[in-house]
Parts: structure tokens; sequence; C-alpha cells
């Protein structure tokens, strides 16, 4: 075989991988996705319903020089390696270059590789297969589907709401998030009162009275055990236990996310940008390679190799009594088991030895990782738990020690666990304890927390809403499309936010709820797994969503525009706020008859005097709503800049001296290489 292609998303990604093949192999990039469905075709669904959803794909904007490119890559190759993510959509962008680039089934493979690194990326042309179709059906029903809902609740927002946009999964998201409001609008506090008794050591809480539960819902309650009390209590019991602390799974893409949120304070969209960077390639002293598996999976489950290795390092670092087991965690349906859980590509490559080549993000995410992997290898810990039950005329006071005994696996993860010893003295039944204090203290029942990303994520898993790669898509798109506003780091959602939830559940709620949603991911499984026939499913969606939104566009109420309190000076019809493509504008009411728009006034940035006439420079934007500087006599003076004038000439050729931004911003000639 002679020359051969290699054809990865990312041109990151193909610079890594390029270091690890001799020179018989090019690799380049495809620079993610080149084709996507066509706005032709009924409603711009790009597929042809009446033909089982036949597809219709075109090249991706400015991408049909880049597959021009690479056809010519491929045809000047003998052999095509289709070297996409690990996954369902890095299937499909396999399948879409194949089809593309027009390769011959003799002269192609494809391969997947779970993390970058030269071994596994050279066994995996060792493993090289044919593509999945079935894998191929299951990610193009999940584009289908989200186009054609997207596209038609979309249309029926703007239309109808002050929205913007509607979709399979951010709709029901977001629904959680006003559900969740409500509820805390509904709540009513309770009022409760406890009761603590205060020893020199350690405290005590009133938990029960003759051995049966005990409520306080009022001060006069509180007061009247209080009356009963005595000073001296006594021992009634010692209970001691010794308790295993297990270590948790490692990641998967919902936990990572959650546990990146919570403990370094990163959004879901920052964690995966920067674990993205981690899987693809960081350049240290003497080799370019990945430094943690594929962080997009849902599976817990950890190559045998790794496992191996990592039991030797626990073995040889911290002893043998340190080495824990595999962590089986709980079954759940639908897992991708093929892929492993997120990892560090090699154990004996611990964050401080590397620090020095990472970003201060990027170190800290890594050291996530690495510790969590590393920490669910490893033996779980052991702590003495001792209860102690106190009584004082039949009222029980309980309080509870823990000491760990055997750190086990927080050996390593104590820093993201808050695991503290909490000791009692030694203590004996039957032995009497004066009280120092004891005292009533005042509380309500709090409503239910509004949702952190961290917790709405962990929801939406739960629920099984969304797969690993959606999850950071749709809290970024709540947020962007000012559906929700960020509080305190919880989400709450916004008067938009909450309308388009309510005109959704009037006309949508048998598609847009939990239910419907996670049975629709579990059809998707079963697609990618052969069992169903993939338009046989869009056949059953559309017949029951196209007349719900058939109906929703005839009966829905259109939100009636805001009145500014001008009239328009055409026709004297009220002015209103209309929203655009390029946000709000005043306009008549009478539209489409009057078809007047009122003019801002639109605040003029002076610079500069223009140095070819009496103008003024001034800030300006391109139809693309690129800044550039220009005159303010234009069409009369042409006189315009990119790069911002300063007023000042150059001492070479006397023209305008401009501010150039950048990394490393200069003050530099307009016209010649003068530079200060």
């Amino acid at each position: 075989m002679g020359k051969k292609l290699v054809i990865v998303e990312s041109p990151h990604k193909a610079t890594t991988i390029s270091k690890y093949l001799g020179k018989d192999y090019e690799v380049v990039s495809s620079k993610g996705h080149v084709r996507d469905l066509s706005t032709k075709g009924k409603y711009g669904f790009g597929v042809d319903i009446e033909e089982h959803f036949k597809p219709d794909y075109v090249p991706i904007k400015g991408k049909k020089k880049l597959i021009d490119e690479l056809k010519k890559d491929a045809k000047d190759s003998d052999f095509v390696y289709l070297a996409s993510d690990p996954d369902r959509e890095g299937e499909a962008i396999a399948w879409h270059l194949y089809d593309a680039l027009g390769l011959k089934e003799e002269k192609y493979n494809r391969i997947v590789f779970n993390e970058i690194t030269k071994n596994a990326v050279l066994e995996s042309f060792e493993k090289a297969r044919k593509i999945d179709q079935d894998l191929v059906n299951s990610q193009e029903t999940r584009r289908i589907l989200d186009r054609i809902i997207g596209f038609r609740l979309s249309k029926l927002i703007q239309s109808k709401t002050d929205g913007s946009s509607a979709g399979r999964v951010q709709s029901v998201a977001l629904k959680l998030v006003v559900d969740r409001e409500r509820e805390i609008e509904a709540f009513k506090a309770e009022e409760y009162w406890t009761i603590t008794s205060f020893f020199k050591e350690f405290e005590a809480d009133l938990f029960s009275y003759n051995h049966k539960e005990i409520e306080m819902k009022d001060e006069e309650a509180a007061n009247k055990v209080l009356s009963e009390l005595k000073d001296d209590f006594k021992i009634e019991s010692v209970e001691k236990k010794t308790k295993n602390k297990p270590s948790k799974v490692p990641f998967i893409t919902s936990t990572l996310q959650q546990e990146a949120s919570s403990k370094l304070g990163m959004t879901s969209k920052k964690t995966m940008s920067i674990a993205q960077k981690l899987y693809e390639g960081i350049e240290l002293e003497h080799e370019t390679v990945g430094l943690i598996s594929y962080m997009r999976t849902d599976s817990i489950r950890l190559s045998d190799e790794f496992v191996k290795e990592t039991y030797g390092y626990i073995n040889d670092k911290y002893g043998k009594n340190y080495v824990g087991h595999v962590k089986q965690g709980k079954k759940k349906e639908n897992v991708q088991d093929a892929h492993e859980a997120i990892r560090p590509t090699s154990i004996n490559r611990d964050p401080l030895s590397i620090k020095q080549y990472l970003t201060p993000d990027e170190y800290k995410l890594y050291r996530l990782i690495y510790y969590r992997a590393l920490a669910s290898l490893m033996a779980d810990a052991k702590t003495d738990n001792t209860t102690v039950i106190l009584d004082n005329q039949n009222y029980q006071f309980k309080m509870a020690g823990q000491v760990i005994v055997f750190d086990g696996y927080l050996k390593v993860y104590s820093d993201y666990e808050d695991t503290k010893d909490q000791s009692l003295p030694v203590l004996n039944v039957n032995e009497v304890l004066t009280a120092e204090n004891i005292e009533k203290e005042q509380h309500f029942t709090k409503p239910p927390a509004r949702y952190t990303e961290a917790k709405l994520i962990k929801e939406m898993e739960e629920l099984g809403i969304g797969r690993p790669s959606t999850y950071a898509t749709t809290m970024e798109t709540l947020k962007t499309r000012g559906y929700v506003t960020v509080t305190e780091k919880k989400f709450v959602p916004t008067e938009i936010g909450i309308e388009i939830t309510d005109k959704l559940q009037e006309y949508f709620s048998h598609l847009i709820n939990v239910k419907y949603t996670a049975n629709m991911e579990e059809d998707l499984d079963k697609i990618a797994e052969g069992d169903i026939v993939w338009y046989d499913t869009l056949q059953s969606f559309y017949d029951e969503f196209e007349p719900s939104i058939k109906h929703a566009f005839d009966s829905m109420p259109k939100k009636e525009a805001e009145k500014t309190g001008e009239d328009c000076p055409n026709c004297g019809n009220p002015l209103v706020i209309r929203k655009g493509k390029y946000g709000s504008f005043t306009a008549c009411s009478n539209y489409p008859e009057c078809k007047y728009i009122k003019s801002e006034p639109k605040e003029v940035i002076e610079v500069a005097d223009c140095p070819n006439c009496d103008g003024k420079i001034v800030e300006k934007k391109s139809k693309k709503g690129k800044v550039f500087y220009g005159c303010n006599q234009y069409p009369t003076c042409k006189t315009a800049y990119w790069d911002k004038p300063i007023g000042r000439f150059c001492p070479k050729c006397k023209s305008m001296l401009v501010e150039k931004k950048g990394k490393n911003p200069k003050i530099k000639c307009s016209s010649c290489d003068y530079t200060e």
C-alpha cells in the first residue's frame, strides 16, 4: 500500500496524530462537519417526507473549497482512513466524508480510538472496520428530528411570542426550570423548633420523646420541653461501628460537568472546551499526547490495560492495602459501553509533573479527572462511627462522631470531598453528664432550591433527557436565548422563558415532556443497535407532531406588540416595538399596509479630524457588522480605515497613524511600514 490519507475533525488532533505516523501517512482535518441538511422542500426541512424522510445534504457554508481539497487528497492517496471521534456524531461525520468525497468501498476504512496516544492510534489501524450505518442512521435521525421540531416550533414561537427558538431537548430542560420556580412560588414555609444541649466537648440534639419522634411546631411547644428538662443527662447507649466509605466511580460526561461546576466553578461549556484540548493533545517536553480519554461518554468502564497499570501504580506508591477494585456502579439502560469512562491516558503522568505545560484551568481540570480515576481504583476508606444516645426526663438526645481509621482513596481525593474527623471522648453507658447550656432555636422549612447548571444536568441525566454531547449545548442555549438568567449560580426563568413554556404546554404537552423526550432517546438507541427502522421512528413522530403544530398556528393567539405611545407619521396608527433579525425596532402597527420604520438616532463616536477634508473620522459598521472608521462627509469624502486613527501623522510619509489591536497592540502607519 502506498500513500495513506487519514482524515480527522480537528486541526489540533491532526497535528498530534501526524507525529505518531510515518512518512507514508498524511493527516488532514475536515474541521468538523462538512455537510448538513439543506433548507429545500417542505418547511425548509431538507428532507423528502413522502420518500421516507430522504435527506438532502449540502456543503456547510464555507466548506465547499475544503471538500474539494479533501477530494483531491483522497484521489492522490492509495487508501483513506476516516478517524473522526468514537461516537455517533463522529460516525456520521465519517459517513458524510465517505459520501461527499466519493470514496470507494475497497479504498477506505474507519478507525476509532478512545485516546490520542501513539499506542492507541497505531492499534486502531489493526482494528480498522467499515462505517457502522446503524450509528449513522441514529445520529441523522436525531438531526432530522431536531430540524423538524426546531424549524416548526421556532417559527411558531417567533410569530406568537417574544421568544426566538424552541427545541426537542431545550424546551423540556426549560420546563424543568420553570416548574421548579413555580414550586418555589407556591411553597409555604412552616415553622419548627429544635433543642440542643451543649457540653464541654460536644453537643447533642433532641430527636425523640419516649423513643418516638418528636416535633415542635411553635415556641410554646419548645418552651414546654425546656421546662421539663434538667441539667443532667444519662448515657443510655453507646454504639460503635466501623463503616466502609467507598470511592466514587470514574467520571462520565455529566458527572464531570457537575463536579467541575461545584468544585472548580466552571460552566459546562468551559469544562467541555478544556476537556477537548486535553483529549486532542498537549505538547509536553518530549512528546505531544492526548492527556485524557474521550470526554463524551456515559460509560464508567475502564480498560483492562488502564486498570492493570493503575493497580501497579497504587501498590508501588501507596502500598498493597490501598489497592481497591473496579467499581461497577448502578446498571443503566442505553449506556454506550463501547466507550470508556473519562480517565488519564497514563496514570504515570501525574498532574504536578506536567503542570508547567498546562494553563491554570487545564491543570485544574486534568487534576480533577486524574485523581477521580485513580481514586476509583483505590481501597475504600474506613471510619469508626460512634452514636451516643442521652436521656433527660424521657427525652432522647443524639450525638454522633466519626474518625477516619484508614484513609484509602481519600489519600488522593480528600481535596474534593468534605470528610473531617469529629471525635468524641470516651463515654460509657449510665454515665451522667451535665450540660453547660440547653438552647431552643426557631427554624422554617425551605422551598426546593433552584437548579444550578450542575444540578440541572444531573436531573436531565437521571430522567434520560439528552445525551452526553447535548448537555453543555442545552445549558448555553437557555442562557443565550434569554430564557433563564443566572443568579448566584442558579437558573431563574425569565418572563419570556415562562411564557414559552406555558404556550408549549398548552399545545404540545403530549410531546414536550420528560417521558416523551426520554422515550425518543431510547428509540434513537434502538436505531443505533439496528433494532428499529429509522424512518419509521420519524414517521410516527411526524404523524403526531404536524397536526399539533398546525393547530397551534391556527389557534395560538399572537402576543400583542408593545405600544410606544407614539403614532405613525405616515398613517396615524400606533407605533409598536417589533423584533427583527438584528434586535428590536420601532415600526407601524398597520404593517404590511404601512411599512414605516422609525429611524433611531445613533451615537456618533468621533475619533479624529479627517486628514483629507474638514470632516470628522467617526466609528462606523460595515454591512456585516464589522467596525471601521470613516469620514462623516461620505460619499463626498471616502477616507476610511480598518484600524482606529489616533489623530497623529507618520513622520515618514505623513499618512494617518492608527492603533493596531491584538495580543501586542501597537501604533503603525496606515500606509507605510512605520511602527512605533
